[in-house]
């Protein structure tokens, strides 16, 4: 199978990070490829960096030394330094990471590297003893890897021919195509169920749940592993019409035992926000959603879901 991925816009795929030893993200210790684009708007999102398909450039405030060599460097004037201002144009800023070889102090970071499936493939493989001894693997995340199914599908069939298990973490919002181009090649699916009302879920998400729904149904009759994911977000996602409706939903799929795995929200992507120029679109939110995980999975336990959270 050709790799090169040269002048093949199916083979390459813009990357925020490849994370190795991670335990998070599925079975084992795993190496994770985030994926840059997301065709939804959490607003709890935590890695607002994926949100956008194209390289990002954010500034770490605290690191400026205000010697001006990235406004120098940037060859679309999009920097403005001077009297303790610093700002990134976002309009005129193309990504090319110009700004961020000048500076320094390493107040400036690249959020996005375009990769083809050979040189992604040429770092996960390199963890495969760490897979081997934990029954781990390659995870697909992001933002939304099936934004990307033929490279994800490239990139999985190596796994498989190397022997690496693989798994996709997704949101969902996908084509039944995209889906079904990597179904064959992926061994665990970490599905997303935000909210079930598909009101309020675009109203949170920026997107209608149906596709999402669909796809869950299409997973679930596959025979797919699947574990699916709620995050917990105290307020807007935790109520008892809300739980009721999520364990109505997964004990509606035919699975012979429903798995949910929650993940109390949390504020630490709020520096990103900062370093992009986002406004943190959850302010309004108190604590994180730890405390409020425990009950909300007795609530799923004794609906009959099993339920687990993510620590």
């Amino acid at each position: 199978m050709d790799i090169t991925g040269e002048n093949n816009p199916a083979r390459t795929a813009v990357i925020v990070n490849i994370q190795g030893f991670s335990l998070h993200d599925g079975p084992g210790i795993r190496t994770v490829v985030f994926f840059k684009g997301c065709p939804l708007s959490c607003r709890w999102c935590a890695n607002p960096e994926t949100l956008s398909a194209e390289p990002q450039v954010g500034f770490l405030e605290t690191l400026c030394a205000g010697c001006g060599g990235c406004a120098a460097a940037c060859p679309n004037g999009a920097i403005r330094t001077g009297e303790g201002d610093h700002r990134v144009d976002y309009a005129r800023c193309t990504g090319c990471g110009v700004c961020v070889e000048a500076c320094p102090d390493g107040a400036l970071v690249r959020y996005g590297e375009r990769m083809t499936v050979a040189e992604v493939w040429d770092e996960v493989r390199r963890d495969r003893i760490f897979y081997r001894s934990s029954g781990g693997g390659v995870t697909a995340s992001g933002g939304e890897p099936l934004l990307r199914a033929g490279f994800v599908r490239e990139l999985f069939e190596l796994c498989r021919e190397g022997g690496i298990d693989t798994c996709i973490e997704t949101c969902g919002y996908a084509s039944r195509e995209a889906l079904g181009e990597v179904l064959s090649v992926t061994d665990h699916f970490l599905f997303d169920l935000k909210l079930i009302d598909p009101a309020r879920h675009r109203a949170h998400t920026g997107r209608e749940n149906g596709p999402i729904l669909e796809n869950a149904r299409l997973l679930a009759k596959s025979g797919a592993d699947v574990l699916f994911r709620q995050p917990v977000i105290p307020g807007l996602n935790d109520s008892p019409d809300d739980i009721e409706a999520t364990a109505a939903f997964l004990s509606g799929l035919g699975l012979e035992t429903p798995r949910l795995e929650l993940m109390p929200y949390h504020k630490l992507g709020q520096s990103k926000y900062r370093a992009l120029g986002i406004k943190y679109p959850m302010d309004e939110l108190g604590p994180d959603g730890h405390e409020r995980a425990e009950q909300v999975q007795k609530a799923y336990l004794d609906r009959g879901i099993h339920c687990t959270v993510s620590r």
